[in-house]
């Protein structure tokens, strides 16, 4: 009997000695085979990484007016896994959320997925809510809003930034690098019953910079309330009006219409969201041809007080150039062609200046070329070179067909008459966390006295006999140019008899200018349509309040 215990007894420990083999075995097998992951899964458990987003830099007018900033906010996830009853989890959401419950229900069930965005940027006060009711599987992080104070003001211009917070159009897209600033890493330590026991932060978040614009919130302000005064009266395709220091480049108002809310970039069609300052080619018509008599007065080929006799018709090359009134034989001088806009005399001027000259004067008043402005998607017209000019180019080109520009381009070549001489890059950005942006220092293009003499004839124009001569602001001399350009049909390849361009950029005071400001308007409908009708008045009221608003003084 005490043999058949001590057998027992023995088969026992053997037993055991083998189990404990075993699990010697496989704890040695875990130590060396799988302990390295072991520990990092282990860790894992005690030890959290997050990204900290950075804020993304401010956007401030030139009086530190807030046009761009962003706000704390959430993005809200669900792991459809962990939520067991969608039905009852959604409509606590949906209240919160603003989504409707059939959404949520939707995307809760999905059980081919561990992640689900519900919802993204949501403000900081609803994703409290959320977090307050402690709903299963659903998770927020942390992100930002960009939220926009002024709402329509400048949108095009500022831009806008996508749910990643990168930016895709206007100032948000162009200065990306350096609004977006640097996410930072946060480290957080939990002990066993998940209860954080310690926060650190390997790398700080750095914001992104703040930008200063030049552009001045009241004239920005006053620039879009024309437009939308020009869009109500002349229901055209769109409207662009940019205001300027000449002196320096100073961008104080680029405005765009139709308008569009930058806080709901989705609720305006894609054509309405483009800053067309910068990305709208057009013919210019008439506002080309100071352009013309630059170069011709630069080069000697006329004085100011040259007169010319004009036919009623001129043949240049297959084609009889009119001008817009009907008229028999003429006698003008060349300030008289520039005031009263003389297509006959424009192109006789050219003429004399030659087909050569003229495509270098064209070039070097920076057309065909980027003005190099700080703004995005800046398009560089359209300038056939001299080898491709036809017969008839030098009865187009000078009075401004058969080209194309920007409505930037024409604002930055009339601000080097303005100022006398000097072509420089148009500029938005001001400062840069409180650093002066370097301006543009341009090149000479003509000299003072040509200048002068441009500005004395551009005069002409708002006098009596001018194309724009009902336009006035009490104590200041004006001087400017109308335009009004025929578009090309697409779908004849011909020049419409009814879709124009109309246009006008002018400055004041005449003789030392401080303010320049160029009115753009596409297709305007009804009535006169003419550069001195429709763009003329809008230049007319956005100078006449920002003139004694800068303090500019009468002449």
């Amino acid at each position: 009997m005490a043999d058949l215990v001590d057998r027992r007894l023995g088969l026992l420990f053997a037993g055991f000695l083998v189990l404990l083999g075993l699990a010697s075995t496989q704890a040695l097998r875990l130590a060396i085979v799988n302990g390295s992951k072991l520990s990092s899964d282990a860790a894992a458990q005690q030890v959290a990484l997050a990204t900290i987003p950075a804020r993304r830099g401010t956007i401030v007018d030139r009086h530190g007016i807030d046009l761009a900033v962003s706000q704390p906010a959430a993005d809200v996830a669900a792991d459809p896994y962990l939520i067991s009853d969608p039905d009852a989890e959604a409509p606590k959401l949906a209240t919160v959320l603003d989504i409707p419950v059939a959404t949520l229900v939707i995307k809760l069930a999905r059980r081919n997925t561990g992640f689900v965005y519900l919802a993204r940027r949501v403000t900081a006060a609803r994703a409290a809510q959320i977090k307050a009711l402690k709903l299963p599987g659903i998770t927020l992080t942390a992100s930002q809003r960009r939220v926009y104070p002024r709402s329509w003001m400048a949108s095009q211009v500022l831009g806008m930034v996508g749910v990643d917070g990168t930016g895709l159009s206007g100032l948000e897209y162009y200065d990306n690098k350096l609004l977006a600033g640097h996410d930072g890493l946060q480290r957080t330590v939990n002990d066993a019953a998940g209860q954080q026991i310690e926060v650190t932060d390997p790398r700080a978040a750095i914001p992104g910079a703040r930008l200063e614009l030049n552009l001045d919130s009241p004239i920005q302000d006053k620039a879009e309330q024309v437009l939308q005064q020009v869009g109500a009266t002349y229901r055209p395709k769109d409207a662009t009006a940019i205001v300027m220091d000449p002196r320096d480049g100073e961008l104080l108002a680029v405005a765009n219409w139709p308008a569009t809310n930058a806080n709901d970039p989705a609720g305006a069609p894609a054509s309405a969201l483009q800053d067309r300052a910068t990305g709208f080619d057009y013919e210019p018509g008439s506002t080309f041809k100071a352009f013309t008599v630059a170069g011709a007065l630069t080069d000697g080929a006329v004085t100011p007080d040259t007169s010319f006799n004009l036919p009623p018709v001129l043949q240049v090359a297959d084609r009889q150039i009119h001008d817009d009134e009907a008229r028999g034989w003429v006698t003008l001088t060349t300030a008289q062609i520039l005031s009263q806009s003389s297509n006959i005399g424009a192109i006789t001027i050219a003429r004399r200046l030659g087909s050569a000259r003229l495509s270098a004067w064209i070039q070097r008043f920076g057309f065909g070329a980027p003005t190099g402005v700080d703004l995005p998607g800046e398009e560089q017209g359209i300038v056939p070179p001299l080898r491709k000019w036809s017969g008839s180019s030098i009865g187009n080109i000078p009075i401004g067909q058969g080209i194309s520009v920007t409505p930037m381009q024409i604002a930055a070549a009339y601000a080097a008459i303005a100022n006398g001489g000097i072509l420089r890059s148009p500029q938005m950005v001001r400062r840069i966390n409180g650093q002066l942006v370097p301006r543009p220092r341009g090149h000479r293009v003509i000299s003072g006295h040509v200048a002068a003499e441009l500005r004395h004839m551009l005069e002409g124009v708002l006098a009596p006999g001018g194309t724009a001569a009902e336009v006035s602001i009490p104590g200041y001399q004006l001087a400017g140019k109308t335009g009004t350009a025929n578009k090309v049909d697409p779908k004849t390849g011909e020049y419409s008899d009814s879709a124009y361009v109309t246009s006008f950029v002018g400055f004041a005071p005449a003789d030392h200018p401080k303010l320049l400001v160029s009115v753009m308007v596409d297709e305007p409908q009804g009535g006169s349509i003419s550069g001195g009708q429709v763009a003329a008045p809008a230049f007319q009221k956005i100078a006449q309040f920002a003139l004694p608003y800068l303090r500019i003084p009468p002449s």
